[in-house]
């Protein structure tokens, strides 16, 4: 077995600290940093601390993004989700897949992971990394230098390219005996515990759960969309986006495309809409009435420019007096 591995790397402090475990024993590391359009805030910071990371580790690092694929991951989950729409189990068997396919393009040996034994309630037990493993087609293979001493020898191991006694027995949730590694390695370049998982958010979720299942013919770009603004089902298949502020507005517009309709507001200040679906009499009104709502635009009637295929066209509706926005309304702030 080649001297090699392949590391996931998401920036965090294990991870970092899995492949400076490995570099002191002489393996050549190349870091994998996985990213999807699920990825939170907090996630989104971790993607340039990992690039950060990879050079104070000194390793070369591949970042790949995921779309449809992983999505219909998260749609079909085979051993279901979290306590909401985290499919966590899947998740870790679709990266190390990953993984496997970028350990033999570039020629590496077997797989290390920052895991430690008992630090997440869903994936990280005992019985669920060994099923994990099994599903991922990389039996003995993946090396978690964290907490490998709970764990069988694997066949790096077992050939010698790894020396199991310089391997660690970490596990539960604390993260004492990792800062002080950082401390003794002079490690900086790590972000804070992990977290952020738009799919572990219970008003994301609400959100794509009934995206996937009311537009059986979503895209990347609806995904991509549901992070912003608030979200309205004019009807069972027609869908309002709106901004909640000028940095919303302005991300949807630049996020707009034919055949979406793009709305703005007419003579008042107030949010930028786009409209999937059908965009007849009934359902101009209802949108219009919603962002006359939000902007706070007083009279009897609403004006809202549509924007569609190139073409503007202006319309004035009459306002619905008893406009009940929170019956429509996908489960975010009001």
């Amino acid at each position: 077995m080649k001297k090699k591995a392949v590391a996931l790397l998401s920036g965090g402090l294990d991870s970092v600290l899995s492949i400076k475990l490995m570099l002191e024993q002489g393996v050549e590391v190349v870091a994998f940093h996985f990213t999807s359009y699920f990825a939170g805030s907090k996630e989104k910071i971790r993607r340039p601390m990992a690039i950060k990371a990879a050079e104070e580790l000194g390793v070369d690092i591949i970042v790949k993004h995921y779309g449809m694929e992983y999505i219909d991951v998260v749609r079909s989950p085979r051993y279901g989700y979290g306590k909401h729409i985290n499919p966590c189990i899947d998740c870790k068997i679709f990266m190390l897949k990953k993984a496997g396919e970028i350990m033999e393009e570039v020629g590496a040996g077997f797989i290390v992971t920052g895991e430690v034994l008992g630090q997440r309630p869903m994936s990280q037990k005992r019985n669920t990394m060994n099923l994990i493993e099994k599903a991922s087609g990389l039996k003995g293979l993946i090396l978690r230098p964290l907490s490998a001493k709970y764990f069988p020898p694997t066949l790096p191991e077992i050939e010698g390219v790894v020396e199991r006694e310089r391997l660690l027995d970490i596990s539960g949730r604390s993260r004492a005996i990792q800062y002080r590694l950082a401390s003794e390695f002079k490690l900086s370049a790590f972000g804070s515990p992990a977290g952020g998982c738009l799919l572990t958010d219970p008003i994301y979720a609400i959100k794509l759960k009934n995206l996937f299942e009311r537009d059986q013919g979503f895209t990347e770009r609806d995904i991509e969309l549901l992070s912003i603004g608030r979200h309205f089902w004019l009807n069972t298949s027609t869908k309002l986006i709106l901004g909640r502020n000028q940095r919303e507005n302005e991300m949807l517009e630049s996020l707009w495309i034919a055949p979406y309709a793009l709305l703005y507001p007419f003579g008042f200040r107030g949010p930028v809409g786009i409209v999937k679906g059908i965009l007849d009499g009934v359902n101009l009104r209802l949108a219009a009435n919603l962002i006359g709502y939000y902007g706070k635009q007083e009279g009897p009637y609403i004006s809202v420019i549509e924007v569609k295929k190139g073409e503007s066209i202006l319309h004035t509706v009459e306002r619905i007096m008893d406009v009940e926005p929170e019956k429509m309304i996908t489960g975010e702030d009001k």
